[in-house]
């Protein structure tokens, strides 16, 4: 018998429970409310649960994530709009300025992992995105200041040239410090 992986981000409890007073997983095969699990391990930096689970009725094996659900972390727009917070919106930015570039994937992600834990424990419900390209340009400047220039000159949407210049001198008297 051939077993297949499936992938479950969200559980399906019935309603009824077991003796633990846990809501029982289905099947994602045959829709039987009893499984059992096979092996967890944590994942994603102890932030979430993988587990292996094998259904007792139609032995399907399929793994699952358990993961803290978050409150949600709202931007603050420029113009006032809001919208639910993105590390995706920032890694892609990141890997954008970052383009050709000596930075290594892994230093992006933990930049913006570093981003969200600190404005996660900031314990705030709302966040302005200046801050957010702040906190940025902040970590950016450290890792490669080619990369960092390319990202100021999006998020800050340079005028003229004359205001590029000043960015670059205020980047030359940090790197002299």
């Amino acid at each position: 018998m051939r077993k297949r992986l499936v992938h479950c981000r969200l559980f399906r409890y019935d309603k009824s429970k077991n003796k633990n007073g846990a809501g029982y997983m289905k099947c994602p095969s045959c829709h039987h409310h009893g499984t059992r699990v096979l092996d967890s391990r944590p994942v994603d930096e102890g932030r979430s649960i993988r587990r292996r689970r094998e259904c007792e009725q139609c032995h399907y094996r399929f793994t699952t994530f358990e993961k803290v659900e978050e409150m949600p972390l709202i931007v603050v727009k420029k113009e006032g709009t809001r919208e639910e917070f993105s590390r995706e919106k920032i890694l892609r930015g990141l890997i954008k300025a970052c383009e050709k570039r000596p930075v290594a994937l892994e230093q992006l992600e933990q930049i913006t992992q570093d981003i969200e834990k600190e404005l996660r424990n900031r314990g705030v419900a709302e966040v302005k995105s200046e801050t957010i390209g702040e906190m940025v340009m902040e970590r950016l400047s450290k890792v490669d200041e080619v990369a960092y220039v390319r990202f100021a000159s999006v998020y800050r949407q340079f005028k003229d040239l004359n205001v590029f210049i000043e960015e670059l001198k205020e980047l030359i008297k940090k790197e002299q410090r």
